[in-house]
């Protein structure tokens, strides 16, 4: 693993090293950032050997809270978290900091951290990740009709400097909370909005869009690249593209046409909206729907 892999700010901070320490410490950096989404625990540990060797550097101490949280050591991302914001004395660690004392069962401590930071001039997007946390706390409180509230309130007024990304996980928090409730209608909606928000998709918004229309792809793994599973509402078709990207999937009850693009992706067919029993929905508000049918 080579540290001039790493970010010039971070190479920056080694150099309070010793040359063989921040060589040591840069390369289980570099393999802990690499393997921290497919191999979390084997990230944490690399993070954990660069703590050893530089742990009063704030780069490693956030790479050390960084891998735990995502290894679920969340006693450990605690005091991490916290080591950071008295090192830094930055309150943006607030919401996972909140996060994590969730994750051990004590939401009471995260709503005492949340009611913390409500006098703090906060980023948009830090005050997305605590309402997001708030609601989740509530939930476990059983306080399910307020963290309902807090989704959609923060969704109809908006949060200001929030990104696409927080908007988009609102969005999709909020569609969760919806589909708990049984309203699935709603809860698509919000699905969608939230795969339109989320363009480079962090999230899995437009495929829990998807299943609620009942169309679910799967593409199978053998040596044929253009062969994959649909599982629809009525039962499940076999897919087969020939040479112009064109395949028929044929369920239980018919035969429709799937347009497939050279990369194997499939789209669901068309909707007749001929049909009088067809409706369209759409609503600005996040509870309230106009239901528009076609004479």
């Amino acid at each position: 693993m080579d540290p001039k892999l790493l970010p010039r700010a971070v190479r920056a901070e080694l150099r309070g090293l010793s040359p063989e320490a921040a060589e040591a410490v840069g390369a289980h950096l570099v393999a802990a950032g690499q393997l921290i989404d497919v191999d979390p625990e084997l990230a944490f540990r690399h993070a954990e050997a660069a703590r050893r060797r530089g742990s009063r550097l704030p780069v490693v101490r956030e790479a050390s809270a960084e891998t735990a949280y995502a290894a679920g050591e969340y006693a450990h991302a605690l005091q991490e978290y916290r080591a950071l914001r008295r090192m830094t004395g930055e309150q943006i660690y607030l919401p996972v900091i909140a996060d994590c004392e969730r994750a051990l069962g004590r939401p009471q401590e995260a709503l005492s951290l949340v009611r913390e930071a409500r006098g703090l001039n906060l980023p948009g997007d830090t005050r997305v990740e605590l309402l997001l946390v708030e609601a989740g706390a509530r939930s476990d409180l059983g306080q399910v009709q307020e963290a309902h509230r807090l989704l959609r309130d923060a969704l109809r007024n908006g949060i200001p400097g929030a990104s696409s990304l927080s908007q988009a996980r609102l969005a999709y928090a909020f569609a969760e909370a919806l589909l708990s409730r049984g309203r699935e209608a709603q809860a698509r909606t919000w699905f969608e909005r939230a795969a339109d928000w989320d363009a480079e998709r962090q999230t899995d918004a437009a495929d829990r869009r998807d299943e609620l229309d009942g169309l679910l792809v799967e593409f199978d793994d053998s040596d044929d690249p253009e062969v994959a599973s649909v599982e629809l509402d009525d039962g499940v078709a076999s897919v087969e593209s020939d040479e112009l990207g064109v395949a028929s999937v044929e369920p239980d009850d018919g035969v429709a046409s799937v347009e497939q693009d050279p990369s194997g992706s499939v789209s669901k067919p068309a909707t007749d909206h001929a049909d009088p029993e067809v409706a369209s929905v759409e609503s600005d508000d996040p509870e309230v729907a106009s239901v528009e049918q076609d004479p």
